[in-house]
């Protein structure tokens, strides 16, 4: 007979036949299902539920039930997957240290080291006070990453409850069902899916589209009710033709239906703009044999009796999924002409197709195959909540992360990785190693080099080219697809940010010092930094000295705090010192003189208004949490500015010696002609200077013998910049050339 998914259960409880319903709050609903457990085992798992049961005295559910019932039903799913007693006891006791009140300590004196540690994994972070609900979602979630990356069963019992709750969210307000459905789909249905758990994964989905979309939901169950209706007759007829083959072919198999379920149909219908009529490959079977090489048998049995569609074969046993799912995948014409889905596959393979992780709880070894392989599958994931403090940030690389579909593309050396659609070489240069994808310069596909903004086939061969010199480029954000890449892409840029700001905040402290006849004492001064960065309420030195780079603190006045601290350790003012910081600091006493040379990254800024290069007069302000702002003394928005907002402006100067480029903004006067931009680039270019960008009036007008246009280039200084307007100058095509000033 043939049957429906939803029907196909893992074999679990094992009630005596004519019993009657258990009550729902007592012991007697679970007991059947721990028929695999030892009498010891099973004792433990008692004395929990009794546990618990106390502790929830008095609470109860929405549905008006005890909330005793919630644990029972928790660890009835996780004993379905057939998990172990601590299991079992962590799920019965999950919200006893959340709701009750109970202690870490008293479980461990109680139940013991290892159910302690699965109950506070799966406790969330009601104690601490987060400024959002995401925020505190994304902590939640992060503990469960860490709790995960020590033991798998944390996020099974995590899963368990999240299905549940789905299950039974009826009473719940409309607008709180819908925030919860969005969730499960956002985060834990695409774990239950990384983890192998298919079942639980179509059931969650399942769930979230009937409370976020009641009415499709509806509707689209009543199309598929008719829709069984009308194709039971087929269904029948395809079952006995494929039965019949393989009793010829002299192959034993086991085939059931399948049917797709209510959201991936609606999911095809959004994503390729079907309508329900147009869904063909609604229902379909799957055959299981007892060997591997058996599979391939039974797809040439089925392909010699209906016609297979091209392009519609897939082998996920020689390249399994990231999650270890296993099936040989084919789609075949029925006599009907409607697509039918057939997979192969044998018991092994389909305990893993349905329960993942789970399924391998039994069946392990001594050793921690489930471990590995679930933290396996979320390394990623962990990689990524190591390196991102912000709570939205890591939800979007949470999400971006969890993809359902994937590419297979390969190294040179043949092995294989899973990558979601669209993924780039750039993230294929971070799965293999970070410090590959930070040294990316360019990419080979199939022998032959593609940007790296290219989307990646299954079946690429695909070859980094790397650079010592090389860094991450913050335009790959724009292009990356695995939340692995880009949270180390961020990583980096922010940590470079830190040590710029850092560097410039040392730099700062210590002119600022100066004018106190103090030193800036060195890093070995380690209790008094901790002294200084505890009175400005920093984390640690580096924090402080981050937060004077980018205008959070103002450098005069912890320099003023330092100076007091070094005087009380018995640290005089140096004379000398003292009058160089004051003939230096001139009219910016308060802050010092900052000394400028081009090194000092994004913690600096040069003023896009006037374009400051060394030669210029310039003075800076210090923006709150902006870093420095670089302008001319003559730019008229400067000037504005200090009216506006005096306190925050310092003295800056160039240094002697100068490193790299700045970039300068010129007009010309050009003679209109074929040419003239190639003309102005090959002199801008003779004079050993780069064009970084290029503006003419959109509306002038091409009949016109004259033409005005702006760059900007990078020149060394003012010298420098002297010499490229002479060779522009020189040109026959320019009539007129001028440094832009504002």
């Amino acid at each position: 007979m043939l049957k429906s998914l939803a029907a196909v259960k893992w074999p679990g409880a094992r009630p005596s036949k004519g019993a009657e319903a258990p009550n729902p709050a007592s012991f007697d609903v679970l007991a059947p299902s721990l028929y695999y457990l030892s009498k010891g085992d099973t004792k433990r798992v008692l004395e929990a539920f009794r546990f618990a049961d106390q502790a929830h005295l008095g609470q109860f559910r929405a549905s008006g039930l005890p909330y005793i019932t919630h644990p029972l039903a928790v660890a009835g799913i996780c004993a379905g997957w057939r998990l172990d007693a601590q299991a079992i006891m962590a799920a019965l006791m999950h919200d006893t240290i959340e709701d009750c009140g109970i202690t870490k300590a008293e479980l461990v004196e109680r139940f013991e080291a290892p159910t302690a540690e699965l109950v506070d994994g799966l406790t969330k972070l009601d104690k601490l006070q987060f400024s959002t609900k995401e925020e505190s979602q994304a902590e939640s979630f992060r503990k469960m990453l860490l709790a995960m990356a020590r033991d798998v069963r944390v996020i099974l019992i995590k899963l368990a409850d999240r299905l549940h709750n789905m299950r039974t969210m009826e009473g719940m307000a409309p607008a709180k069902q819908r925030r919860i459905a969005a969730e499960t789909l956002d985060i834990y249905a695409p774990i239950a899916h990384r983890l192998g758990l298919n079942q639980t994964y179509r059931e969650l989905q399942d769930l979230s589209f009937r409370y976020q979309n009641p009415w499709r939901y509806a509707a689209l169950s009543k199309a598929i009710e008719r829709a069984r209706g009308n194709r039971r007759d087929l269904v029948k007829r395809i079952e006995d033709d494929v039965l019949r083959a393989f009793q010829q072919a002299g192959l034993p198999v086991q085939i059931s239906g399948r049917e797709k379920t209510l959201y991936s149909i609606y999911k095809k219908m959004r994503d390729k703009h079907l309508s329900f009529a147009q869904v063909s490959d609604i229902f379909g079977f799957r055959v299981v044999v007892d060997e591997w090489p058996q599979c391939y048998l039974a797809l040439g049995v089925l392909h010699h009796l209906y016609k297979p569609q091209p392009g519609r074969f897939k082998d996920y046993i020689a390249i399994p999924k990231p999650n270890g799912y296993q099936s040989l995948h084919t789609t075949l014409v029925s006599p009907l002409g409607t697509a039918v889905e057939f997979q192969m596959r044998t018991e092994a393979m389909h305990r893993v197709a349905e329960q993942g992780v789970a399924a391998h709880w039994l069946y392990k070894a001594k050793g921690d195959e489930p471990q590995a392989l679930g933290s396996k599958l979320l390394q990623s994931l962990l990689d990524i909540q190591s390196e991102t403090r912000d709570a939205s940030e890591f939800l979007e690389h949470v999400r971006v992360e969890l993809f359902p579909d994937a590419v297979y593309v390969l190294t040179p050396r043949s092995r294989i990785l899973a990558l979601p659609k669209g993924a780039t070489p750039v993230d294929f240069a971070y799965a293999i190693h970070s410090d590959i994808g930070d040294h990316c310069v360019a990419a080979q596909v199939n022998g032959e080099m593609v940007p790296l903004r290219s989307a990646l086939k299954s079946g690429d061969v695909v070859e980094i080219v790397t650079a010592p010199q090389a860094r991450p480029n913050p335009a790959w954000l724009a292009f990356v697809r695995t939340g692995r890449a880009r949270s180390k892409i961020r990583h980096y840029l922010k940590t470079l940010a830190h040590d710029e700001a850092r560097d410039l905040g040392r730099k700062m402290l210590a002119q600022a010092l100066r004018a106190e006849g103090l030193a800036l004492p060195d890093d070995s001064h380690e209790s008094l930094w901790r002294d200084l960065a505890r009175w400005a309420g920093s984390r640690h030195a580096d924090d402080l000295l981050s937060e004077v780079g980018v205008g959070r603190k103002i450098a005069s006045m912890v320099a003023k705090q330092l100076a007091r601290m070094l005087n009380e350790a018995g640290t005089k003012p140096d004379a000398v010192l003292l009058s160089m910081g004051r003939f230096a600091a001139d009219d910016a006493i308060s802050q010092g003189l900052v000394l400028l040379d081009g090194s000092e990254g994004a913690s600096v800024r040069y003023a896009r208004c006037c374009h400051p290069i060394p030669g210029d007069e310039i003075r800076g302000y210090l923006g709150r949490g902006e870093g420095l702002l670089v302008h001319t003394a003559e730019c008229q928005t400067g000037r504005r500015l200090m009216q506006r907002d005096s306190d925050h402006w310092i003295g800056v100067a160039w240094a002697d010696e100068l490193q790299g480029s700045f970039e300068a903004s010129i007009g010309l006067l050009l003679r209109n002609g074929k040419g003239v931009l190639a003309q102005v680039a090959a002199s801008v270019s003779q004079a050993e200077a780069d064009i970084r960008h290029v503006a003419m009036d959109k509306d002038q007008d091409v009949a016109e013998e004259t033409a005005e246009m702006r760059l900007v280039i990078a020149v060394r200084d003012r010298h420098h910049m002297a010499d490229v307007l002479r060779v522009l100058k020189r040109s026959p095509s320019v009539m007129r050339v001028w440094r832009v000033k504002p």
